[in-house]
């Protein structure tokens, strides 16, 4: 009698050490193929190169550069307007030219960088970095003088802090300096004009306690040159009043137009009642709440604390005597809406109507 036909499936044997040396081998090969794989996409595109400008007005900035090597998809823009705390990115596609308005203003000094941007969200390093000054206007000479060179602090004395720099150029006149105090974060504030290479500066209060200036150049058409650098002092403010108190040559009227739960519409209302005309001007002015600046018409602003401090447009930079200028502000508030306390016309006191 023939015995059942029965079929059993073998089974394999177990890998051997040497298989599993192999294995273990290939493995580590994969890994190591995966890792260099992800630093090479974390690495992304290289940095762009040669940014530099093509076309700009006292509004806008237009900007080239070489593109990225790699597999970009798309630039991204960064860039400083100087003596503030605030910065601006702008994202492009895959392009090597860009136009930035915002945060742009005339005579406004702006550092650029550009990176690339692949399509796993890695940057490049930045591009070379460009400072570029806008024009004053937007037509006749809109090329800005050079900027004064090596600062230097010659000394303290009873008048201030004693500042020498090397002369400017300009390729139709020059007419002047602008000297500056920065407080080294916030706020930039206008000291004073001279023509010569040498002025002595207030030391003033900021802030954050720092003390440093800076000196920018003009030509006839009001261009403003890239700022000198920058020098510091130590030596604190004086501790005695001055002997005389300056005549007051001015009056400010603060008024609220409209207001609401949370937030205000205001008038600054600045009047010139010296006998000589005003020529550039900031003006300091201390609200009484808790107000915070959003927004303005007619001035520039910047704010730090309870401090307003507006500065002119080109168009009304220059006020007559007996004339006024009214800037309008808009912003928020959380428990008080008062008005001004205080307000100073290039650091001197004026009368509040």
């Amino acid at each position: 009698m023939q015995s059942p036909d029965r079929r059993t499936k073998r089974r394999a044997a177990p890998p051997g050490p040497r298989f599993r040396a192999f294995l273990t081998v290939l493995l580590s090969i994969g890994a190591l193929f995966l890792v260099t794989g992800r630093a090479a996409a974390a690495a992304g595109s290289s940095a762009p190169s040669d940014l530099h400008v093509t076309a700009i007005s006292p509004t806008s900035v237009t900007l080239a550069w070489t593109a990225s090597t790699g597999d970009p998809v798309g630039y991204s823009l960064t860039y400083w307007p100087a003596f503030g705390d605030v910065g601006y990115s702008q994202r492009v596609g895959d392009v090597t030219t860009a136009t930035v308005t915002s945060g742009i203003s005339p005579n406004g000094q702006v550092q650029f960088t550009v990176q690339a941007l692949d399509a796993d969200g890695h940057y490049s390093t930045a591009s070379n970095a460009l400072v570029v000054v806008t024009p004053a206007n937007t037509t006749g000479d809109m090329t800005a003088p050079t900027a004064p060179g090596n600062l230097t602090l010659t000394g303290v004395g009873p008048a201030g802090a004693e500042l020498t720099w090397t002369a400017s150029t300009d390729d139709v006149e020059l007419t002047g300096y602008y000297v500056y105090l920065f407080d080294g974060w916030f706020v930039s504030r206008y000291l004073g004009t001279t023509t010569g290479t040498s002025f002595t500066a207030p030391i003033l209060s900021t802030q954050t306690g720092m003390v440093r200036y800076y000196v920018r150049a003009r030509d006839a058409a009001g261009n403003l040159s890239i700022a000198s650098n920058q020098v510091s002092t130590t030596a604190t403010p004086p501790t005695t009043p001055p002997p005389t108190t300056p005549a007051t040559r001015c009056t400010v009227a603060y008024k609220t137009t409209s207001d609401w739960p949370g937030g205000f519409v205001a008038e600054v209302k600045l009047t010139n009642t010296a006998t000589t005309e005003v020529s550039v001007w900031s003006l300091a002015v201390s609200l009484g709440g808790d107000q915070r600046v959003t927004s303005s018409w007619a001035a520039k602003w910047a704010q730090s604390g309870s401090t307003v401090t507006l500065t002119n447009e080109t168009w009304n930079a220059t006020i007559p005597p007996g004339a006024d200028v009214t800037v309008g502000l808009v912003g928020t508030y959380a428990k008080s809406n008062a008005p001004a306390t205080t307000a100073a016309l290039n650091g001197t006191a004026c009368t509040l109507a």
